[in-house]
């Protein structure tokens, strides 16, 4: 009787058991399941927002295109200047929203430029992006070390540059660059370059490739920033670019080389100087459920037809 007694307590405590076990198993399938269904839902909005922003690219580039085609020269009051406004994403299932802007990048003082088509440094570049500096409140030193970073020789410009014994030294160590940059992000290698100085130079700055004359890219002046139309020259105050900028809101210059002309140098504005551009910046948004996607592309429209295409795409990141 007893045994029996004992027997029936150890099934019953194996049943138990087993039940258990079964209870854990079941919720750790039922978690697994969960997750693998987030993940999955995860994967499919961000590819429906990879494949949103890659239509608003082509959405973009006709419009470039067609502006191309439609006028003679690039200001802040065309269609492609204004900011996406904030489109809806809907479906049965799904939710979110899409936004973005385009930036001219040759409203912005491209680092490349530094280096002429000899592969030396080009002292009126040189002196404009020094000026650039001093007009951010920033440290002119700054120009002679990205001189530097680009140049093709590993010999240390005076007094301001560094090259590889000074970044080998670093922690970690790595080697100065010597070739033109595709991106601005790769000033934050340079000597001294802290976060809080590259958030202030980063919006007046771009790297774009040169001309396959060597000749430097130009700036369009009727969508310069600030600081960049005040670097053309040291003879240009805040007042004076105060008063050019006024005179741009109205659909860009009427004549800009008259304009500039009692500020820069004939072969400045020549050389440096124009009011159409090639080199635009594409940001896009896309919203979706929880799932956030930042896309930035960089346009290459041509001179002749608009055609317009991308020559660098990232995700995240500049």
């Amino acid at each position: 009787m007893i045994t029996r007694r004992l027997q029936t307590g150890v099934a019953l405590i194996t049943a138990m058991l087993i039940m258990a076990l079964l209870a854990v198993l079941a919720a750790n399938l039922t978690w697994d399941n969960g997750l693998d269904v987030r993940r999955t839902m995860t994967m499919l909005y961000h590819d429906e927002g990879v494949q949103a922003v890659y239509g608003a690219e082509d959405w973009v580039r006709s419009i470039l295109r067609d502006d191309a085609n439609d006028s003679t020269t690039d200001h802040l009051g065309e269609i492609w200047a204004a900011e996406f406004p904030v489109l809806p994403i809907e479906s049965d299932t799904v939710q979110g929203a899409i936004q973005g802007d385009v930036t001219d990048l040759q409203g912005r003082f491209n680092i490349n430029n530094l280096i002429d088509e000899n592969g030396t440094v080009d002292p009126v570049a040189y002196e404009q992006f020094q000026r650039l500096l001093l007009a951010l409140d920033l440290d002119p030193r700054f120009a002679g070390l990205a001189a530097d970073w680009i140049d093709a020789d590993d010999s240390a410009g005076m007094p301001d540059g560094a090259e590889d014994p000074i970044y080998t030294g670093m922690i970690p160590p790595y080697l100065a660059a010597n070739q033109a940059i595709t991106n601005v992000s790769e000033l934050m290698a340079l000597e001294g370059m802290d976060k809080a100085s590259f958030d202030t130079l980063a919006p007046h700055i771009s790297a774009l490739p040169k001309p396959s004359s060597g000749q430097p890219t130009k700036i369009n002046v009727n969508t310069a920033t600030a600081p960049v139309l005040q670097s053309l020259h040291d003879s240009l105050s805040v007042a004076d670019v105060e008063r050019l900028m006024a005179d741009r809101e109205d659909g860009g210059f009427a004549d800009f080389q008259n304009d500039f002309s009692s500020f820069v140098p004939p072969d400045v504005i020549n050389r440096f100087l124009d009011e159409t551009s090639s080199y635009f910046q594409l940001k896009v948004v896309v919203q979706i459920a929880t799932v956030r996607v930042t896309y930035y592309s960089v346009l290459y429209r041509e001179n002749q037809g608009g055609a317009t295409v991308p020559i660098v795409r990232s995700f995240g990141t500049i």
